[in-house]
């Protein structure tokens, strides 16, 4: 169970610890009134078997949480959740590996052909169930927090600014202390749905600039390049001057940029990121029960940050396999969950989803079912 071997710092997991442990004793409580609120009508006791997801290392501290009070529930059900990255999660849930993936971009034309194929011909579900914005966050001595327009962003990541006093950088950070210290960007080497996000931004708001469209592989030789979120934010700990763009809850101590939107610089946060969400339109096309978001960049909303993912969970309305299908069932019911959403933004900083996402999410959770 490769999440649960991971370790975080020892003031977190005993906050955690208390969140999760009302988390589980509120959804054990509410299992307990409603026979029916996940599971297919299953009880605790009678869910078993093994649950396997895999996708997103974005959602790496969210899933902690979901796993824990997931877990509280239904002790019986053998939960791992496989941090390799959008790309690979979406591709083990293709292969049939997975019973559900995390991936931080929607499924793709092909991709959904091939997700229908895999769920034996119908229906499949994507809910976005992890809104979280992707920070800009730098390693620079005596420097917190920066001021940056898209243009700015653009020219650090193709490399036409080198370092950190450059004209660019100071003209909007007049009272920073900007040293001539080099910049180094880092970028994902993975397949990842955090880039796809990060480069749609850049391709949509500094187009000038920033001339390749948006990918989950990054397009640009040059720079460092680490695998997952852990990677790429280990490089710039390590590492004076480095830069990267990752899921904001792990920016740690290091340095965060406000972006310019209209005539403000917004800070990343989980409520200026629902707030964009909240006012994207929905990808045309797409089946009852996927939620795709086509997220708008391009925002001048006051108190609204662009730069972010809504991560989605990815599976099959309809299972070959009774216990797979209950199981997955319940574990998208725990995680759209008042208690669900409390303990992922307790844990990742995620901002919860609002009451009318889950109200459109419980609808394809109650059609999970299995063949025959």
């Amino acid at each position: 169970m490769k999440l649960s071997t991971r370790s975080r710092a020892a003031v977190l997991s005993t906050a955690l610890a208390g969140t999760l442990a009302l988390a589980a004793c509120g959804a054990a409580n509410e299992s307990e009134a409603s026979s029916g609120g996940s599971g297919g009508g299953q009880g605790a006791a009678e869910l078993s078997g093994d649950l396997v997801g895999a996708g997103a290392s974005s959602q790496q501290a969210a899933m902690e949480a979901w796993q824990a009070g997931f877990e509280g529930e239904y002790p019986d059900v053998q939960f791992s959740y496989d941090p390799a990255g959008s790309g690979a999660g979406r591709e083990q849930f293709i292969d049939g590996r997975a019973d559900f993936a995390g991936s931080d971009a929607a499924l793709d034309d092909e991709e959904l052909t091939a997700a229908q194929e895999r769920c034996g011909g119908g229906e499949v579900f994507e809910l976005p169930n992890y809104i979280s914005p992707i920070a800009v966050i730098f390693n620079l001595e005596g420097v917190d927090s920066l001021d940056l327009s898209p243009d700015v962003i653009a020219r650090i990541f193709t490399g036409q600014i080198t370092t950190w006093n450059d004209p660019a950088i100071a003209e909007a950070n007049p009272d920073a202390q900007l040293p001539d210290t080099a910049i180094t960007p880092v970028h994902r080497g993975d397949d990842s749905g955090t880039t796809d996000n990060f480069t749609d931004y850049l391709f949509q708001t500094a187009g000038d600039v920033w001339t390749s469209e948006p990918d989950g592989v990054w397009p640009l030789p040059g720079g460092e390049a680490a695998n997952g979120t852990s990677g790429v934010v280990g490089v710039v700990e390590s590492t004076v001057g480095a830069v990267t763009y990752a899921d904001a809850s792990r920016a740690g101590e290091l340095g965060v940029a406000s972006v310019a939107v209209g005539e403000e610089f917004v800070a990343p946060s989980a409520e200026a990121a629902a707030a964009v969400v909240e006012n994207s339109p929905a990808v045309e096309g797409r089946g009852e029960y996927d939620f795709a978001i086509e997220l708008n960049r391009q925002t001048e909303g006051s108190g609204e940050y662009p730069i972010v993912l809504v991560s989605y969970h990815v599976g099959c309305v309809e299972y070959d396999d009774q216990a797979a299908a209950d199981n997955v069932k319940a574990f998208m019911s725990y995680v759209i969950s008042e208690d669900g959403q409390s303990a992922a933004a307790e844990n990742a900083g995620s901002a919860p989803i609002s009451d009318s996402l889950r109200e459109q999410a419980q609808p394809a959770v109650d059609a999970i079912t299995a063949a025959g």
